[in-house]
């Protein structure tokens, strides 16, 4: 059960200050510096990184684009090959046999070509989508040249051509991000553009490759060739608004070949046959002539296509240079900044940092140093306060160092005050406890012998109340000069039984009835502590006593600690009981004396320091502890070394020793049997 308040129950106690640093952070000057130097420093450095990243994303984009151009190079040669093999296919589906020989070796290149695209992912998908039927379509085509198949020219072209329409849409050129240069710009359309017109040649001869084969038109293939002559101009007329002059020359130069001349007269003649009229043509003419335009159109492509590589390796190199240029610029400005940043912050928070230092200094060390020498020196005399030189430090800085200096020269100046006060007020109260005292002993020698002398047993009675009262108020006026410090222990001749100290605890009380002296095992204490541990066990059982129902008693019990040759005293009530924080600033309390205690401490937790005073002056093992009870309320353990016991004389009666393994284990035990045979106790 453990000391509470006489008024309540226990209060708060106030943490003071840690004394550790500020974190670094806006609420200090160090942070806010930093904060100030470091925004500018973000900003120049996020400019610096926007135009860094500008020209990393150039030199992405070069790289992307010459790598582009290459594919888009590679998948021109697959769709060059197919053109030529849809053309040859329809020509022979056409009764054009002489074409047979050229189909296989194309066939060949055409597979060269396939397997050349498989590394590419998104080549290779459009092959297994678009190619995966080009065996049986050539099968098929096979055997309607062969007169066993029934293979469609209209079909077989439509196959071909959506083939190539998938790669030249899969195209990597037709998607690159390069915009930044207009010479690459244009390069690029201006390859787009030819590869539409290059399909449109190709996608015609091999049209009119059946056609002359035939000799007429079927179907809408008429309309498809018109559509086709369309779609070709158009491209090309896009592609010279774009192109260079070199590449303008050259297209004008593929355009009068006398191939092409003649690939043009076929064309008229085909598109004079509007009214479906049989036409005269050699098929393998007109195959041979546009075959010279698509590859003449095909070389200009791939110089198109090389011009723009060329282009996107300039600009490669020079985005290189550009960024490295960049980044070591930036590189330098930020360094420079940073170390004028640096050299700045440095000349402001180093004397800033050593003001701090001085501050903790005086705050940890100095000035509680020189507190507690004035406060344990009889004079009152004030000690100057040492000058704080900070080096290197600013007017500013200067002025705040002497204000310092004048702060801890106050401070001195309060605490040799407040000790002129503490001496004062200690010994006010001490002088009044010793009046106290003197009067209460000289009341009780009075009471004593009146009760000698009276015989009326009801005014005995009284004198009897008057006495406890009386002994009462001497614990009080004892309590008084504990907190003081100014009793010493009270000599006793002969050590005491430890019943005859709880039963002398229990007459200090003022519900003495209500106390049940449990089975309490016999030891005999020392003399010069039998009256502070009788005192002790007072303050204990009062509280309990005023905390617990008044129908419910207070039990003390007393055993042998076998484990470590201590003893035990336990006050044990079943009242309201403790939460732990509060078990834990009770414990607190009870751990020793605190000079400063004494005036910060509510006067209604000045019991709590009383016990901490007593268990001090004990000595070391002295200790109290507190416990919850069984069935509720608390328990207050009183430890006592074996160093404050005296020897058992012959005549008392040894104790049985329990069998616990703890102090702890052995107040628990202790109260358990206590408990147990609380009906046999005998009440004080």
């Amino acid at each position: 059960m453990p000391l509470r308040p006489l008024p309540g129950r226990l209060g708060a106690i106030g943490k003071g200050g840690s004394g550790r640093r500020p974190v670094p952070g806006w609420g200090s000057i160090k942070g806010r510096v930093a904060v100030v130097i470091t925004v500018p420093i973000c900003l120049l450095l996020a400019v610096a990184g926007l135009a860094v990243h500008g020209r990393a994303e150039a030199l992405g984009d070069a790289r992307a684009t010459r790598a582009e151009v290459g594919l888009s190079l590679r998948v021109q040669a697959l769709v060059h090959q197919l053109q030529r093999e849809r053309g040859l296919t329809n020509g022979l589906l056409g009764g054009e046999d002489r074409f047979r020989t050229p189909l296989a070796t194309t066939r060949e290149r055409v597979d060269t070509a396939l397997r050349a695209m498989r590394p590419e992912q998104a080549v290779e998908g459009v092959v297994q989508r678009h190619l995966s039927r080009l065996a049986a379509v050539r099968a098929a085509a096979d055997e309607e040249a062969a007169g066993t198949g029934k293979a469609s020219r209209t079909a077989t072209l439509t196959f071909y051509t959506t083939a190539v329409d998938a790669l030249n849409a899969v195209d990597p050129v037709a998607g690159t991000a390069t915009r930044a240069d207009r010479q690459l710009s244009d390069g690029l359309m201006a390859l787009r553009e030819l590869a539409v017109a290059k399909e449109s040649v190709a996608l015609e001869r091999g049209l009119l490759n059946g056609v002359f084969a035939e000799g007429a038109f079927q179907g809408g293939e008429y309309i498809a060739f018109t559509e086709e002559r369309a779609t070709r101009e158009a491209a090309l007329t896009r592609f010279r608004q774009v192109a260079t002059a070199p590449q303008r020359a050259s297209l004008k130069k593929t355009f009068g070949t006398e191939n092409a001349q003649r690939a043009t007269a076929y064309e008229n003649q085909a598109h004079d046959a509007a009214d479906g009229s049989a036409l005269r043509a050699d098929a393998g003419a007109w195959w041979d002539a546009m075959t010279a335009l698509v590859d003449d159109l095909y070389a200009v492509q791939q110089s198109v296509g090389d011009d723009v590589r060329n282009r996107a390796d300039r600009l490669s190199h020079d985005a290189e240079l550009a960024l490295a240029a960049y980044l070591i610029a930036g590189t330098l400005i930020a360094a420079l900044v940073a170390g004028l940043a640096a050299f700045a912050s440095r000349s402001l928070t180093r004397p800033l940092g050593a003001l701090a230092e001085a501050a903790h200094e005086v705050a940890r060390h100095r000035l509680p140093a020189a507190v507690a020498r004035i406060q344990q020196s009889p004079e009152t005399d004030v000690p100057d306060a040492p000058e704080l030189r900070m080096p290197g430090g600013a007017a500013e800085i200067a002025e705040v160092a002497e204000s310092l200096r004048q702060v801890e020269q106050t401070a001195l100046r309060l605490a040799a005050q407040q000790a002129g006060l503490r001496r004062n007020t200690t010994e006010s109260l001490a002088n009044l406890g010793r009046r106290n005292q003197n009067l209460v002993r000289r009341q009780l020698a009075l009471i004593t012998r009146l009760e000698r002398q009276e015989l009326d047993p009801d005014a005995l009675a009284e004198l009897f109340e008057l006495d406890h009262l009386a002994t009462r108020m001497r614990r009080n006026a004892e309590s008084l000069l504990v907190l003081t410090a100014q009793n010493p222990p009270r000599p006793t001749a002969a050590p005491a039984e430890g019943l005859e100290v709880v039963q002398s605890a229990v007459a200090e009380v003022e519900q003495y009835q209500r106390v049940v002296i449990a089975p309490v095992e016999p030891v005999r204490v020392r003399g010069h502590a039998v009256a502070d541990v009788a005192h002790l066990l007072a303050e204990l059982i009062e509280n309990g006593l005023n905390f617990s129902p008044p129908t419910e008693p207070v039990e003390v019990h007393g055993w042998h600690d076998p484990e470590d040759g201590t003893y035990c005293f336990a006050v044990v009530d079943h009242g309201i009981g403790m939460s732990a924080p509060d078990k834990e600033r009770a414990t607190a309390r009870f751990s020793g004396p605190d000079d400063s205690a004494l005036l910060t401490t509510p006067t209604r937790f000045l019991g709590h320091l009383v016990v901490g005073r007593l268990t001090h002056r004990l000595g070391e093992g002295a200790q109290v502890e507190l416990f919850d009870s069984t069935g509720g309320g608390l328990s207050a353990l009183v430890v006592l070394p074996s160093r404050l016991l005296a020897p058992a004389h012959e005549a008392a009666a040894p104790a049985t020793p329990r069998p616990a393994t703890s102090l702890l284990n052995g107040f628990r035990a202790g109260v358990a049997r206590a408990e147990a045979r609380s009906t046999q106790g005998v009440s004080s």
